[in-house]
């Protein structure tokens, strides 16, 4: 579809008519809903004249095949999806419950429902997940989240396994109180906006309209309204954490990328003075924004650690805390029965209580991990310990400490080390730094187990030693080549990916006098090249 079509005519935006709080019809009869208001807005930035239909959901897919609507506000992204649909960067993460009635026998495994009957929404996420993973389960086919809690309610069928939000906004607003969620949310899948996969230049619009969204604070806006009373009564205090985590991230990032556009329009100006001194007032304009990248990085990462550490040091504590006062909770469950805790049954906090606070450990330390590679770009001045290094023994130290992400991205990893090499004179941690950032990027660019990565370190020239990192990935795009070792620049930010650790290698193989060249083909895969020179007498040594 060309860009003056789609901006010239009305775009058909289709959802599920029962699904709340994210979409659904209300007691006026129009559409409603988180999804239904960040798509106005969205629509709203864009300039775009949308159209919004919400009607059953296994309707609406076949609709968006059949092109008679060209977008859905909300998908649940999966695998058995990917083929068919494209997804915009996702605007929220909806997990799957497992209901049932009160005195059910409890699921802890997917497997336990084989042989039993489940109702699920027909065209559904957990229709397609059941269907591809457990072929012999009893599946009760509805049209609608609302149907599947009724009939489980009414003593029909064993179980319903249904989105957790719309089930427990459905199961209040219903008084279904026969009902309950067994067991912890499972299956978080990212969800948005989603066209059929040869629509990409529609679905380019509303993730840039998204992206505006973001960046200006209305997207969060519009979440809290619809979907922040509800995570909070779930009684979960500790949101309020994972917020200011968010906020201080966000205003860190943005500082910074102010910073790099001021810095290129300094560029541009000295270029236009004169072409003569081109050369040198663009080494002068980098060391110019080195210098207050690094004056900024050492304040920011400070006020950074200290909110970070006291989360590092508390969390710990009431870890500790949960687990002294659990048997007194538990002798009270068992002579009580089941009673609420913030705003939850005891039965559901205390299976859920540990993960939460485990994934706030785990979200700190991401925030220590990313403020540490900050510190390490912006380090003045490089790290004078340098000794005689076996490459070889750097490299076999580097695999052992990714060895864990190794066997889990591929089946076929082959390294050939280099007979009778030379040492090199570096810092051996440092250059380690570097071989475990290459190996882990070849990992994450594999696509399947079957594709493989290779290591080689040999004598390149009579005093050049050369490690080389060859996996056979997803390849880069050749603009992106050239960019690799710029300062935040990753394609794969989507995933958390930062735009530091190649930067930080690059500057790495900088103080040691090699170099770091990458090569690629799209679809086919990457090779990375480290080379570094060694004296005459180093090399005649051995």
């Amino acid at each position: 579809m060309l860009a003056s079509t789609v901006s010239a005519q009305t775009i058909r935006v289709g959802g599920d008519s029962n699904y709340p709080p994210y979409e659904f019809i209300n007691s006026a009869g129009e559409p409603d809903g988180y999804n239904t208001e960040l798509t106005r807005a969205v629509a709203e930035v864009m300039g775009m004249d949308v159209q919004i239909e919400l009607g059953p959901w296994n309707q609406m897919r076949k609709r968006l095949e059949a092109g008679d609507i060209d977008v859905v506000q909300g998908m649940v992204a999966s695998e058995e999806r990917s083929g068919r649909y494209a997804f915009a960067p996702p605007h929220a993460l909806v997990h799957q419950s497992i209901f049932a009635r009160l005195g059910s026998t409890k699921i802890t495994d997917l497997e336990q429902l084989v042989g039993k009957e489940v109702i699920v929404q027909r065209g559904g996420v957990m229709h397609d997940y059941f269907a591809q993973h457990f072929v012999n389960a009893k599946l009760i086919l509805v049209e609608s989240h609302a149907q599947a809690l009724r009939l489980l309610a009414s003593g029909q069928h064993d179980y319903a396994a249904v989105a957790n939000l719309p089930g427990l906004y459905l199961g209040k607003e219903l008084s279904l109180s026969n009902i309950e969620p067994i067991g912890r949310p499972f299956n978080g899948k990212h969800y948005g906006y989603a066209t059929l996969a040869n629509n990409a230049e529609l679905l380019a619009q509303f993730s840039e309209g998204l992206a505006i969204l973001k960046n200006t604070g209305k997207q969060q806006q519009i979440y809290d309204k619809w979907l922040g009373p509800l995570n909070a009564n779930q009684g979960i205090p500790w949101r309020q954490i994972g917020q200011v985590t968010a906020v201080i991230c966000a205003i860190l990032l943005l500082i910074l990328a102010v910073i790099m556009v001021w810095n290129r329009m300094l560029t541009k100006e000295v270029n236009r003075r004169t072409l003569e001194l081109k050369q040198q007032q663009r080494q002068l304009v980098q060391a110019d924004k080195m210098a207050s990248l690094g004056v900024l990085v050492s304040g920011v990462a400070h006020e950074i650690n200290n909110p970070s550490s006291l989360l590092l040091l508390n969390l710990p504590v009431l870890q500790e805390f949960l687990d002294d006062v659990e048997p007194i909770l538990d002798e009270y469950y068992q002579q009580h029965g089941n009673y609420y805790l913030a705003g939850l049954p005891y039965s559901q906090l205390r299976e859920e209580l540990p993960a939460m606070l485990q994934d706030m450990l785990a979200g700190s330390q991401k925030i220590r991990h990313i403020v540490d590679d900050l510190k390490d770009f912006a380090r003045e001045a490089p790290d004078t310990t340098f000794e005689l290094v076996d490459l070889n023994k750097v490299l076999a130290l580097a695999i052992r400490l990714v060895d864990k992400t190794i066997r889990q991205s591929t089946d076929h990893f082959n390294v050939s080390y280099g007979a009778n090499l030379p040492p090199l004179y570096g810092n051996g941690q440092r250059i380690e730094q570097v071989l475990i950032n290459l190996i882990v990027n070849a990992c994450q660019a594999l696509e399947h187990t079957g594709q493989s990565i290779s290591i080689r370190t040999y004598m390149s020239t009579p005093t050049t030693l050369a490690c080389v990192i060859e996996d056979q990935g997803r390849g880069i795009e050749p603009a992106f080549l050239e960019r690799l070792c710029d300062p935040f620049f990753t394609t794969r930010r989507e995933e958390g990916g930062t735009g530091l650790g190649l930067s930080v290698s690059s500057r790495i193989i900088q103080e040691h006098q090699g170099q770091l060249t990458f090569t690629s083909t799209p679809g086919q895969g990457t090779q990375a090249l480290l080379t570094f020179s060694v004296t005459q007498e180093l090399s005649h040594a051995h």
